[in-house]
């Protein structure tokens, strides 16, 4: 793959600097620059390798591993998707993708690891309540979910994208299908997720219930008092609030593959950012209002503007951002997945099967270094050791 002429790196090492001195960050943020400043560069060290086939010898530096790096997330994402395998189930899966409205989402930015929590939960109960109900599938059914908090332009748009198989088991452990190409009616999702998300219910992790934990700053601070919060809230009420359906997945094995580019994305890869300049930044972005190629765009913002919009998109430090919730929650998991293969007569003795094992065993024993001309396995003659920055005294 040919490499990309400009990166989110050269952006953080040519202004990181001056951001960093103007500002006080979040350590999440500031681990986040630190590494994607240092990825693959000689800081972390690195190999000296030699291939046999061309004479050649290369050099291989380090990645920084970290989760928001644009160049650390393919690797990661074919090892989840190694391990996912095994949770796949012979039936239709569907892609719903819950959002939260403007309003809401600007509380969420000053309280990240709050509203996101939150949100997770609101949107898996949704789903099961309604999939519980007779009227609609009667079943107790499993949900992976995935956070995502970008738009396509950097600005902020929580969202979870949702992952869910086709049917569930009844009271009865019984496998029920969905009907063929529908899952659950989307206008009764979105008024469920309203309803539960705001002060209309009994729940305790409701968003008025975690009033006294959140925090205000700037033109928020007034929405400290219970009142003001609770008048803020009331454009949402009134409004409808977003549940996408897409459509139903071609098969089993594409869910995966599909998901597993959502798991491991950042806000922006490498390959989107067109040109860097003294004191600006422009990058390619998706108009979604329009249609075919005119929904392409180019946008061009001051470096300190989209260092911004990139660190707002840094997760709280241990946040999970893939959750999975009922059949798929991780208590029992293979167990109930195997008794399902087995009603739906696809018995499988092992929660791995030789498919999945051959496929993750690709991946590990897959040699970490390739000739770039010629694509040989390279050897390992020489290791270069990291830079190793110096630290002054505790304060």
């Amino acid at each position: 793959m040919r490499r990309p002429q400009f990166e989110v790196a050269d952006i953080f090492r040519r202004h990181g600097p001056a951001w960093r001195a103007n500002r006080v960050l979040p350590l999440a943020q500031l681990k986040a620059m630190s590494a994607i400043e240092r990825c693959r560069s000689a800081a972390l060290g690195g190999h000296l390798l030699h291939c046999e086939h061309c004479a050649e010898n290369q050099i291989a530096y380090n990645s920084c591993r970290n989760r928001h790096c644009p160049k650390c997330q393919g690797r990661a994402a074919k090892q989840w998707l190694a391990d996912r395998q095994a949770d796949r189930l012979p039936v239709a899966y569907y892609h719903l993708v819950f959002t939260l409205p403007a309003i809401v989402a600007q509380v969420a930015y000053q309280n990240p690891t709050l509203l996101y929590h939150l949100l997770f939960k609101i949107t898996a109960l949704t789903l099961r309540t309604i999939a519980a109900d007779p009227k609609h599938l009667g079943a107790k059914i499993g949900v992976t979910t995935v956070l995502h908090t970008w738009g396509s332009a950097l600005t902020h748009y929580p969202h979870i994208h949702c992952i869910v198989p086709g049917g569930g088991l009844n009271p009865n452990d019984k496998w029920v299908a969905c009907k063929p190409g529908f899952f659950l009616p989307v206008k009764v999702l979105s008024r469920l997720f309203k309803r539960l998300f705001l002060p209309q219910g009994q729940l305790l992790e409701q968003l008025m219930a975690l009033h006294p934990q959140l925090q205000f700053y700037g033109t928020l601070k007034s929405l400290t008092d219970y009142h003001a919060f609770h008048v803020h809230l009331n454009p949402a009420r009134k409004t409808e609030w977003v549940v996408y359906a897409k459509r139903p997945f071609a098969g089993p094995k594409s869910v995966l593959d599909y998901l597993s580019q959502y798991t491991h994305r950042v806000a922006i890869s490498n390959s989107r950012i067109i040109d860097i300049d003294h004191n600006t930044v422009t990058f390619k972005y998706k108009d979604y209002r329009l249609k075919g190629r005119q929904r392409f765009k180019s946008m061009r913002l001051a470096a300190d503007e989209f260092i911004r919009r990139f660190l707002i998109h840094v997760l709280p430090q241990g946040f999970h951002r893939i959750r999975h919730f009922g059949l798929l929650a991780n208590a029992q998991r293979q167990q109930r997945l195997h008794a399902i293969r087995q009603q739906l007569a696809n018995v499988s003795p092992q929660p791995n099967n030789e498919e999945n094992t051959a496929h993750n065993g690709e991946i590990k024993n897959s040699p970490p270094f390739v000739c770039q001309t010629c694509g040989t396995t390279l050897i390992i003659i020489d290791i270069i050791k990291r830079q190793h920055t110096p630290r002054g005294p505790p304060c």
